[in-house]
């Protein structure tokens, strides 16, 4: 009796002692949180240089994680790169290479553009084989969720068929159905009071989250429609910032042709400025509730976004200056994003690196962090950037992007490669090159491609590799093109256009704007 008796207790120790190891595992695995904005440009926040758009919230994630200077989306473009983040793979392989809802094909040519080729069709929803970032996380124990904009398929194709257990917000559409203030239409995220601001309701959703799920690991994927298009702000905001750019000085002209579209020089958009502060304070919501909850040291949270910063087309809200172009486009500014990882116990607080990087590394990376294996059945491009977080290196590697669209903002039917500092982009309109050193000529004014045919040839090889391996689709030349009409459209856009777009932005600034009826009258952002 006396000895069933230590045995049981010594096997109830046992147990209990399991129990609390496997409890310990599971307190040890980080939660993420994963922020995401739409169409901000690398240099739209105060830490990287702007004088303008004030951003204290997500500045504290430089301040206590790492800033990548060359951090990059992997397309000019939204749908693609937010499918790349959740896959870890490149456009050309998860097959999304434009936004989902674009025209392709013959239906391209039906929209009196007049471009001299039919871009290839994509895929539309994100493929069910795709082993997501949500599901792999959520197959390791990890409860998952998703707030804001989706835009990687229609109904059937939702964050919630894709690992993702609570969705709030995320459906089909790229920009806010009834725009940023309530009453808004979205299945998915029941409208609040009128004037409620979407973008607040969106941090608050995570906050809440992050309460209702602090006791085990948890993704929180809080995916904004800010600062997207249609640009919108409150009155206080916009009456803010419009005083700071008065005392700045009103320039005479914001607007510079560029290839195919004027594109903006300057930031003093008050209405997007209001955006940008209205998103910080969102941030600010997540943030200050994992702090009030004891969570930040066992937190991994990363922000970036999923193209640059519109310059040219849409709203024509910002500046990527000194980088050139926007979203859309194949320069730098279409493409190189604020990139920020604060992982407490691995990245030194200030750190920054100038290591290139893309958005299919996020996959690979936050897998890392929380100690889970990529998936052998998914195919990933992407490389776990852990080693530089902990301030060692990672081995010097290309890399692609495959754009064969035409972009609403002047982008062209393009290709591009970086290796080190070196950079080629191929148009696949007329089979021409050009080439920058990015350490000499970060802005790409300097085409030295043909003091370069060396270069131009090994990148060319290299490139044509990575698009013949990954299964890469192309334009094709349009049988019914009219240059003619093309040169007329751009001679009138160079012209009419750009006054009209001088008078509309300096509009913005003018005491009494008066801006559209159904978001005048929301209510103002309130702080203690």
């Amino acid at each position: 009796m006396k000895r069933s008796l230590i045995l049981m207790l010594t096997l109830f120790s046992l147990i209990s002692m399991a129990d609390f190891v496997f409890a310990a595992e599971q307190k040890s695995q980080p939660n993420i949180v994963f922020i995401l904005a739409d169409d901000l440009g690398w240099r739209d926040l105060s830490n990287e240089g702007s004088t303008y758009y004030e951003s204290p919230h997500i500045d504290s994630l430089v301040e206590d994680g790492m800033k990548f200077t060359r951090g990059y989306a992997t397309c000019q473009v939204c749908s693609p790169s937010r499918a790349s983040i959740l896959t870890g793979k490149y456009p050309t392989k998860h097959g999304i290479t434009t936004w989902i809802g674009d025209r392709a094909g013959e239906a391209w040519g039906k929209t009196n553009r007049h471009d001299s080729h039919l871009p290839p069709e994509y895929d539309r929803n994100l493929r069910a084989s795709e082993l997501t970032l949500a599901e792999v996380l959520k197959e390791a124990g990890y409860t998952t969720f998703f707030a804001g904009k989706w835009h990687l398929g229609t109904k059937g194709s939702w964050p919630t068929d894709h690992g993702f257990e609570i969705n709030k917000g995320g459906w089909d559409v790229g920009s806010p159905n009834g725009g940023f203030f309530a009453p808004w239409n979205n299945p998915n995220l029941k409208s609040g009071p009128d004037g409620e601001s979407l973008t607040l309701r969106l941090g608050q959703e995570t906050a809440n989250f992050i309460e209702d799920h602090k006791d085990k690991p948890f993704l929180a994927y809080l995916s904004f429609y800010t600062v997207h298009g249609p640009i919108q702000t409150t009155p206080d905001l916009w009456k803010k910032y419009r005083e700071k750019a008065v005392a700045n000085g009103t320039p005479e002209s914001r607007f510079l042709w560029d290839r195919r579209l004027g594109v903006r020089q300057v930031q003093d958009c008050p209405i997007y400025a209001g955006m940008i502060e209205t998103m910080d304070d969102a941030v600010g919501m997540v943030l200050d509730k994992l702090d009030e909850l004891g969570l930040a040291e066992n937190t991994i949270v990363c922000f970036t976004s999923d193209n640059g910063g519109v310059s040219s087309g849409d709203a024509f809200s910002t500046s990527n200056l000194p980088l050139r172009g926007g979203k859309g486009r194949q320069w730098e500014g279409g493409i190189r994003e604020p990139f920020y990882i604060k992982a407490p116990g691995v990245t030194k607080p200030g750190s920054i690196s100038d290591v290139p990087v893309t958005g299919a590394d996020w996959y690979p990376t936050l897998l890392d962090l929380a100690g889970v294996k990529v998936p052998k059945a998914q195919d990933i491009d992407g490389v776990s950037l852990v080693p530089i977080l902990k301030g060692d290196k990672i081995a010097d590697r290309p890399l692609f992007w495959h754009y064969p669209h035409y972009g609403n903002q002047g982008g062209e039917p393009s290709s591009i490669m970086t290796q080190n500092d070196w950079k080629l982009i191929y148009y696949h309109e007329d089979g021409r090159f050009e080439l920058y050193n990015l350490a000499d000529d970060e802005v790409e004014q300097h085409d030295v491609a043909e003091s370069h045919p060396e270069k131009v040839e090994s990148m060319r090889l290299t490139l044509n590799q990575w698009l013949i391996f990954t299964g890469a689709t192309f334009p094709e030349a349009d049988p019914n093109f009219n240059a003619e009409k093309r040169r007329e459209r751009w001679n009138s856009l160079m012209t009419g256009g750009m006054d009209r777009l001088e008078k509309q932005h300096a509009n913005f600034l003018k005491p009494d704007f008066q801006p559209n009826k159904d978001w005048w009258g929301s209510a103002p952002v309130t702080k203690d």
